[in-house]
């Protein structure tokens, strides 16, 4: 046998491409299972979207190789997207970059800014991708705790009594995945001076902006952000398009073209058709977004009936497609908890734990399920 390279000693297998197959394997032997884990939208685009789409892959040249900075059309509209929804000027020519999905963006940031043993400040809990992607490209993470009596925000006072010097990039994401919690304007203003003042690269993982959020706010808002910050975004949670893995990265033009470098090297553009798409998206008025919000809130609605049955306690002022839930006082430990419910009951909820350390005791449940199939999870307790 080839042996495999040394970096895959650093990672695992991501917890829910395991777990997703041992669900699978249940409702494979007749289970009735209820999958309200993980985050994958099940509503469809806008039939505008898919008209676009349909429409373009009969145009001359959708079926060659694509720009890899993606269409002048679709960083046109990113741009006045950002203009419009979070008041940010970006220069569609030198400031944005359409990624396949904000999570190949994580990737190409990575490669594009860390050396072997840079450090990377990672939330705990967080998205588990930030870490192991530290890992491949030789970094290291180091984890900053996130708490609920600190609204799920770093606390920068004990992180600047740290040795900062080996700091090269830090992980933000608000709205905050997997809790739910916001920052506001003058929290983004800290961040961006403690990393100027640190010499960070700071990037805002934002996809959550637009799902039960009344302020959505984007980091670069904050004057001098594109010094030191980079926002990721994507259009899979907003408008349903997540198989078609459409983000974008946005920053000033240095950090953007070495982000490019990257990606060059890695893909041959995006399907001209789901650029298309992707810009009938970005131009959905605000109806789209009135009608998800209120989809969402029934299922929410739903899903803290479920959390209640189950003796857990949110904050229901939290934003995104999901219920972050602190579980009982003497219950078992999350995935334990979980595993319990999942073979008893045949509904599979996500452990707090796959996301940090600091997710002990709390349980994640997906909005992204109909409401028949929540009030028949409820029926089972």
């Amino acid at each position: 046998m080839i042996q495999t390279a040394d970096r895959l000693q650093t990672i695992e297998e991501y917890y829910f491409s395991k777990k997703l197959r041992e669900v699978r394997g249940m409702a494979a032997a007749g289970k009735p299972i209820i999958n309200i884990g993980i985050g994958s939208p099940d509503l469809p685009p806008s039939e505008a979207v898919i008209a676009s789409f349909q429409e373009s892959v009969r145009h001359a040249g959708a079926h060659q190789y694509q720009s890899y900075q993606g269409l002048p059309e679709l960083r046109e509209t990113i741009a006045q997207f950002y203009k419009e929804k979070f008041n940010v000027d970006a220069d569609p020519s030198k400031e944005i970059l359409p990624l396949m999905g904000s999570k190949e963006g994580i990737m190409h940031i990575s490669m594009a800014f860390l050396n072997e043993g840079d450090e990377v400040l990672i939330p705990n809990p967080g998205y588990p991708t930030y870490t192991a992607v530290t890992k491949l490209v030789g970094a290291v993470p180091r984890q900053y705790d996130l708490h609920a009596d600190h609204g799920w925000f770093p606390d920068l006072e004990i992180l600047k009594q740290e040795d900062l010097s080996g700091v090269k990039l830090m992980w933000v994401s608000y709205p905050h995945m997997p809790t739910g919690a916001t920052a506001n304007y003058l929290q983004f203003e800290t961040l961006v001076a403690f990393a100027k003042k640190h010499n960070i690269l700071l990037v805002n993982d934002n996809p959550y902006s637009f799902v039960l959020s009344k302020n959505p706010l984007s980091i670069l808002s904050v004057k001098g952000a594109k010094d030191t910050a980079l926002e990721l975004n994507s259009l899979s949670k907003t408008f349903n398009m997540a198989g078609w893995r459409v983000g974008m990265v946005l920053g000033n033009e240095m950090n953007v073209n070495a982000i490019l470098k990257v990606k060059s090297n890695m893909d041959s553009g995006m399907f001209y058709g789901i650029q298309k798409g992707a810009i009938e998206a970005l131009k959905s008025g605000k109806e789209w977004f009135d009608q998800l919000d209120t989809i969402y809130k029934a299922r929410r609605k739903l899903m803290f009936q479920l959390a209640d049955k189950l003796g857990c306690t949110y904050d229901p002022n939290a934003v995104g497609m999901f219920v972050w839930a602190k579980l009982p006082d003497g219950s078992p430990k999350s995935e334990d908890f979980i595993d319990r419910i999942l073979h008893d009951k045949n509904i599979f909820i996500a452990p707090g734990t796959i996301f940090g350390s600091n997710g002990e005791g709390y349980i994640r449940f997906s909005l992204c399920v109909r409401k028949s199939k929540i009030k028949e999870a409820i029926d089972r307790f």
